[in-house]
């Protein structure tokens, strides 16, 4: 596992187009996609974290310190290849950057996901996460309605993380 590297973008773009095309069209993970642009890997490549092996990059954790305050992390975006799934890469990644970020003094981590994200919904709440009050309930989880914008609505997680 390494620090991201903004050289790294296209080749997490197009693994998210791949790794995604098994449950969405081409179309909707090329949309995908566009959650990751290269100014998150200019900005934010020392927070953020790859994995690697002679196949090249084979999982990735886009993630930041709030530039606001002192005190959060925020968790944007994780990926692993299909083939890792299940194998704890995404619970390393997780545990790699919460430990890069309570050693910057950071004591909160937050992460969103839509709620039909059952998969992301269940990871988070094994990672120990918890889902923050939202404005509304749906199918038991809590909903902050248009988060990202009009029909975006977004369940929220928080954590709070020691040294």
């Amino acid at each position: 596992m390494r620090r991201a590297d903004v050289s790294d973008h296209s080749a997490i773009v197009d693994r998210v187009q791949r790794w995604w095309g098994d449950s969405r069209t081409p179309a909707e993970a090329r949309e995908l996609s566009l959650l990751l642009p290269k100014l998150f890997l200019q900005f934010f490549s020392s927070t953020s974290l790859v994995l690697e092996d002679e196949a090249g990059i084979r999982a990735f954790l886009i993630g930041f310190h709030a530039p606001d305050n002192d005190t959060e992390a925020y968790i944007h975006f994780v990926g692993v290849d299909p083939e890792l799934r299940g194998r704890g890469t995404a619970r390393g990644l997780y545990t790699a950057f919460f430990r890069r970020a309570a050693e910057a003094g950071r004591t909160e981590v937050r992460a969103i996901t839509s709620p039909g994200n059952t998969g992301s919904i269940a990871f988070h709440r094994a990672m120990g996460f918890t889902l923050e009050p939202g404005d509304r309930m749906l199918d038991g989880l809590p909903v902050h309605g248009d988060y990202d914008g009009p029909g975006q609505d977004r369940v929220c997680f928080f954590r709070k993380i020691t040294r």
